[in-house]
């Protein structure tokens, strides 16, 4: 047929391609230099095999261009991911869920995040998510990639500038305007926002303790991290807090936001979070004496990892006012830390972290 020309009846028309399930689109903003193929792996929690695959696929373009697997992503390009699945969503579709917010304005939303629920829709959960729950709130987002200068941490998904583990509890910062995650992502670049967690660590810690090993996805298992010299760097300060029979609280401050990043620096230092499933080690078992069964017992009452965002400080994106936020240790937790230290009143306490004298 000539350009041009209109098509006859009963003349094979080519079928133009299936618009994807999910776009997803990122923004390389830190100057480390990266493979293609490792930064999605990475950024969607794949194995290097997948992300090669999608690569070839054509599902991948680099500043609107086909790339290859091997291509090295410097900073300013832009990634965009289609993706494809059964039950993925075109749209971040609204899902009801309640949000405990402890600050709200024109520019950010801070919440509590309770254990077990995504941050932002991946296999698995593609509508049932945090980010799902805001749009059903109404809240306004940011664009999925912040503009210029936006944080490396949240992944290309609207108004998320940084990320919790699911089973991690806590203070989140939301972005409801592209200049507040613009500004907001400089700050965490520049490590000028303040994120201090609260953790129960088997073993003791004499000291504070400043831990400096770079993470990178593990060899084998690819849903894991691990510190290797191959990896990005981290940096995490552990304080002790208070010091109990088999365990210590401890006050964890991030310098970098690596994935995983508290859970396996504090498992390579030999003091995994209490409950951690995956960098735990041998959690109750490392344990022995006549501790033994006290320890056994303190891990039947951790229902999750023992990790909660706790305290969070930074300059406000539109005021510039330095703005601080605290979120007490979690209900879920409380029977835990109550066995863990001995003192039962404290299951009776609305502000044990205060009380045992956690911020300072």
């Amino acid at each position: 047929m000539r350009a041009g020309a209109a098509s006859r009846p009963g003349e094979n028309r080519p079928t133009p391609p299936a618009p994807p399930d999910l776009l997803l689109t990122f923004q390389v903003t830190v100057p480390v230099t990266e493979r293609l193929d490792r930064f999605l792996a990475d950024q969607l929690n794949l194995s290097r095999t997948q992300s090669a695959r999608l690569i070839a696929a054509g599902a991948v373009l680099v500043n609107d261009t086909p790339a290859r697997a091997s291509r090295t992503l410097v900073r300013g390009d832009l990634v965009r991911v289609a993706l494809s699945g059964e039950n993925a969503p075109r749209h971040l579709t609204p899902h009801f869920l309640p949000l405990t917010v402890v600050h709200e304005d024109d520019a950010i939303l801070v919440l509590d995040k309770p254990a077990g629920l995504v941050v932002h829709p991946a296999p698995g959960h593609w509508d049932d998510t945090l980010l799902n729950a805001l749009v059903a709130r109404g809240t306004p987002l940011s664009s999925p990639t912040g503009g210029p200068g936006s944080a490396p941490e949240g992944g290309g998904r609207p108004g998320i500038v940084h990320r919790l583990d699911q089973d991690t509890s806590g203070l989140l910062v939301v972005a409801k305007t592209d200049q507040a995650h613009r500004v907001l992502g400089r700050a965490l670049a520049a490590r000028r926002v303040e994120r201090v967690y609260a953790a129960l660590i088997w073993g003791h810690l004499d000291q504070a303790l400043e831990i400096d090993a770079p993470i990178a996805r593990h060899r084998v298992d690819r849903k894991r991290m691990a510190v290797t010299a191959e990896g990005r760097a981290a940096r995490t300060r552990v304080e002790p807090v208070a010091r109990f029979a088999v365990c210590d609280l401890v006050r964890v401050r991030l310098h970098t936001g690596r994935t995983h990043q508290v859970r396996v620096h504090l498992a390579h230092v030999g003091r995994p979070v209490l409950g951690d499933r995956v960098y735990g080690g041998g959690g109750a078992r490392g344990v022995s004496g006549p501790l033994r069964s006290r320890a056994v017992e303190l891990e039947r009452q951790v229902p999750r990892q023992a990790l909660h965002a706790a305290w969070l400080r930074f300059l406000h994106p539109t005021s510039r006012q330095p703005v601080e936020f605290r979120s007490e240790w979690p209900q879920d937790l409380t029977a835990a830390l109550a066995l863990a230290s001995g003192d039962a009143a404290l299951l009776a306490r609305p502000n044990p972290l205060q009380y045992i004298g956690f911020f300072v």
